[in-house]
């Protein structure tokens, strides 16, 4: 019988409050870890990988090991995410540079990343090496994308397609490569792992969009950032590229130079509330969620042409159930 989204995150949670990799000294080293995995989150990544499994007749227990590796290679890339984005608080908590320092940030990052290519080998045997392939193609995906969101912040002109690939990158690879793994390791056919790695790959785009309108348009206390940082950094995300589209030429001329104009600490509110004056006069909001729901439907055709004969049709419920509240976050 295939375990509900609730059944399969309380197992992934009992496995990260008690990780022994983090259970050791130095202190230093290692409570910023517990501390960071500590923070929640939906736990999306290694939820996504059990249900895979599951939904090619794969143990669950058996691919915990390589889905709370995912989890923890994720929580790695925030804490340098991070340091690199100068941002002081993530999930309503300050950030480990901002609570002990940026050398231990980077430091306990490198160790997180080192734990999760531990667990990542506790993937069943038959499936090892195609795990483990897996893995490192999303680890330097990851890593490509931040340096081009790097980029990004000041390179004058972002087209759209450049934009897509740098999310594609940073952010679907390892909503893709997480559901990838999880079929991997039940030993999927390997059609039907290209379908379900396609399906990821819209729901992380989808999912970044999101993110992009949260960032904005989101309730602060339950996004679990400060609102605006994408405009406050000069970030050129889906909103601003899109408005570029749409807007007239005198606004479009006043959003890049908003842009490429260094963010003053005394003048933050002032440039977010400009920025979103602009948004608004074009429903950009309208633009985005639009582009959501394409990006969501053309994942679900991938997910549909997965033979029904390889597949438990209640694990498919479960991952449909569960993609879709991904993609209804509250703003």
């Amino acid at each position: 019988m295939a375990q509900s989204f609730e059944q399969l995150l309380e197992l992934v949670n009992k496995q990260i409050a008690g990780l022994p990799a983090f259970q050791r000294a130095p202190l230093r080293l290692y409570e910023p870890a517990v501390y960071t995995m500590a923070l929640g989150g939906k736990r999306i990544r290694p939820v996504l990988a059990l249900m895979a499994s599951q939904l090619f007749g794969g143990s669950a227990q058996a691919t915990l090991g390589p889905a709370i590796g995912l989890e923890v290679f994720h929580n790695f890339t925030l804490l340098h995410d991070d340091v690199m984005d100068h941002a002081d608080m993530r999930r309503g908590q300050p950030t480990v540079h901002a609570k002990w320092d940026t050398n231990t940030a980077i430091l306990t990052g490198d160790a997180m990343f080192a734990v999760a290519v531990r667990l990542m080998i506790g993937a069943p045997a038959g499936s090892l090496r195609a795990v483990m392939q897996a893995f490192e193609a999303l680890a330097v995906g990851v890593c490509e994308g931040q340096q081009y969101d790097m980029n990004f912040e000041t390179q004058a002109d972002v087209s759209m397609a450049e934009y897509m690939e740098m999310i594609r990158l940073k952010t679907a690879v390892l909503i893709a490569g997480a559901l990838q793994i999880g079929a991997l390791a039940a030993g999927a056919p390997a059609g039907s792992v290209a379908h379900l790695h396609a399906f990821g790959t819209q729901i992380g785009l989808a999912f970044q969009l999101q993110d992009d309108l949260l960032d904005l348009y989101g309730d602060e206390a339950k996004f679990g950032k400060k609102i605006g940082s994408d405009i406050r950094e000069n970030k050129k995300t889906y909103l601003y590229l899109k408005a570029l589209e749409l807007l007239p030429a005198e606004d479009a001329a006043a959003l890049k130079t908003a842009f490429a104009t260094p963010t003053q600490p005394d003048k933050e509110a002032e440039k977010v509330a400009f920025v979103k004056s602009l948004y608004d006069r074009i429903g950009v909001k309208r633009h985005v969620e639009a582009a959501i729901q394409a990006m969501f439907k053309e994942g679900e055709a991938h997910l549909n042409a997965i033979p029904q004969s390889e597949i438990v049709p209640e694990a498919m419920e479960i991952l449909k159930q569960f993609t879709a509240r991904l993609l209804m976050r509250e703003y």
